[in-house]
């Protein structure tokens, strides 16, 4: 059901979890299509002129015609039937298609698009699989936990939600449900849309050997060398069962990997971030050897990345903890545990979860618009149970916590990479509450952080230890909140909701315009940046993850952070009489 002044039918919205009447590969097939045209690949976005056919709109540069549609969201156009036109020929079969746009392409790139080819071909094969096995996975779910998402309450039902969103497409990735090299078998064992269990595997490692942050006694359940069969003077640490065959010796002479597996754990949507079946407050990051959202998206851990979560945590809840109207409100996950052997595959994150929630639903932002076990979406549910049924008013709810903290965030200094799967509502009858996680990217002006009336942001903000987090222009940071607290926090669920006929998109949009804006004028002189960046532009940054994760090398695209290189988008804020 889509109503008329909903996302058009071609548009990438959070919402699409169901293949449709045209099934799973033609769905991907415009996915993927409208992706190469946002990102303007080949030059089939600036150098097309837009024509009309007798079967509606079609871009064409001479050599590439796609049939389009009007988008709105992050792109002009999506792609608007799974078919592209060279050289006045049709091809609708997707490999067929990139194959020939890898012969177009500059040879410097056509390892990529090869490698693009490759993603396709895995999530294709995803998508099918989760089409045969959604039905079962949800009757699963429902028999565990209750067929009714707004009894899922307390740390362990809230992986149910974690496997509900792993079903659903990104709102701008479009091979987001591949992960690389992964077989069947392995999904079916480890990916969290199974929701399996399966116990970790162990390496110990000579003591002297392993970086440990963090204070406080390892939860009872962490076993010593001894326990696993290794005898010595060993630290133990977790191993996701995929990495398991790496050569651990290479990277610490001396580590013995324990003859057998230890400890049940359940799959996050991360998947390479699993929580303990005994302890489901405590969470693992493992790394893990796939990638996900780009070739050059590896689920590995760099050891900085440990050293930024922590501090981005700790400053996270510096701000929080000034701002007496966010007191109880906003929550953080403890990130302050780690290890690492100074290589990326052998390092781990013990995350435990704050008590607050154990009551409470806690569904990520990622989840709202997954399907739910009984066919309806889940914020349907949710909105039943704590808003009298209205998904507006849940949304609206949403809108003015989520935006109030990030634009006052904002007048810190601090823009966050928190997206909807590090983002998470937590839900009971005392009202909502945010709780966060992950927070190892944001992007912080020195300028801003060195006048905050919080004195400990501006010593924090030296313990960070990549050199892109620190600038002195508010442009990175408001490139930050509007492609993650605009587009995929907020605008994502907008459209989403349009496309599935729960509000008109005129309504949601003219709400977050009003939030955003109000947000904005309490900010004073400090929303300057916001209003003329996100309010009042004409075009507003949007993610290139295809062109910088896979299809172009680093130097070919000059992205510094591939999570963080952009080309442009229509603004969906501006009031009519402007868009």
């Amino acid at each position: 059901m889509t109503p008329a002044d909903a996302a058009p039918s071609g548009s990438s919205t959070a919402g699409s979890s169901t293949a449709g009447p045209s099934g799973a590969a033609e769905q991907l097939t415009l996915r993927v299509l409208s992706a190469l045209l946002r990102e303007d690949v080949l030059g089939l976005r600036t150098d097309g002129v837009l024509e009309q056919r007798p079967d509606g709109p079609w871009l064409d540069n001479g050599t590439l015609a796609l049939p389009v549609t009007p988008e709105g969201f992050q792109a002009d156009h999506a792609a608007r039937l799974p078919e592209l036109e060279l050289d006045g020929a049709r091809l609708t079969d997707l490999a067929a298609i990139l194959a020939r746009l890898a012969e177009l392409a500059d040879p410097l790139d056509r390892p990529g698009h090869l490698a693009f080819a490759e993603e396709c071909r895995q999530t294709l094969a995803t998508m099918e699989l989760h089409d045969r096995i959604r039905p079962e996975v949800l009757a699963e779910l429902a028999e565990r936990y209750g067929k009714d998402v707004a009894d899922w309450t307390g740390p362990y039902a809230s992986l149910g939600f974690e496997a509900l969103a792993a079903f659903l497409d990104h709102p701008v990735y479009p091979t987001a449900r591949g992960r690389s090299g992964l077989t069947e078998r392995q999904l079916r064992e480890h990916a969290p849309e199974f929701h399996p269990t399966f116990a970790l595997r162990w390496l110990a490692v000579p003591a002297d050997r392993l970086t440990v942050h963090g204070t406080g006694p390892l939860p009872a359940w962490w076993p010593s060398a001894e326990q696993l069969g290794v005898p010595g003077e060993f630290r133990t640490v977790p191993v996701h069962p995929l990495t398991a065959d790496e050569d651990f010796t290479r990277i610490v002479p001396g580590a013995v990997l324990a003859p057998e597996p230890y400890l049940d754990v359940l799959p996050t949507l991360s998947m390479r971030t699993v929580a303990v079946a005994a302890d489901p407050t405590c969470h693992l990051k493992l790394p893990l050897a796939t990638a996900t959202l780009g070739l050059r998206n590896r689920r590995t851990i760099k050891p900085v990345t440990l050293v930024n979560g922590a501090v981005g945590q700790r400053l996270v809840e510096a701000v929080a903890a000034h701002e007496p109207r966010f007191a109880g409100r906003v929550l953080h996950a403890d990130e302050q545990c780690y290890a690492h052997a100074e290589d990326e595959l052998l390092a781990v994150l013990l995350r435990r979860y704050p008590d607050g929630p154990d009551g409470a639903v806690t569904v990520p932002l990622a989840a709202l618009l997954a399907e739910a076990p009984d066919g309806r979406l889940v914020i349907d549910q949710l909105a039943d149970r704590f808003h009298h049924g209205s998904v507006p008013a849940l949304y609206e709810e949403v809108l003015r916590l989520l935006v109030d903290w990030q634009t006052t965030l904002f007048g810190h200094g601090i823009a966050l990479e928190s997206h909807q799967q590090n983002t998470s509502l937590v839900l009971d009858g005392t009202g909502l509450r945010l709780l966060y996680k992950d927070n190892d990217g944001p992007r912080l002006s020195t300028a801003r952080v060195a006048t905050s009336p919080i004195p400990e942001l501006e010593s924090l903000s030296r313990e960070f230890r990549d050199p892109r987090i620190l600038g002195d222009q508010d442009r990175a940071l408001t490139d930050l909140f509007t492609t993650i607290t605009g587009h995929l926090c907020t605008a994502s669920l907008a459209f989403g909701l349009a496309a599935h006929g729960r509000v008109p998109l005129e309504r949601s949009l003219e709400l977050l315009r009003t939030v955003l804006t109000e947000a904005v004028d309490r900010l004073g002189p400090a929303g300057h940046p916001l209003r003329t960046d996100l309010l009042e532009a004409e075009r507003l940054p949007v993610k290139a993850m295809v062109s910088a994760g896979t299809l172009l090398s680093k130097e070919r695209s000059g992205a510094a952070d591939i999570n963080k290189h952009y080309t442009d988008g229509p603004n969906y804020l501006l009031p009519k009489e402007r868009s």
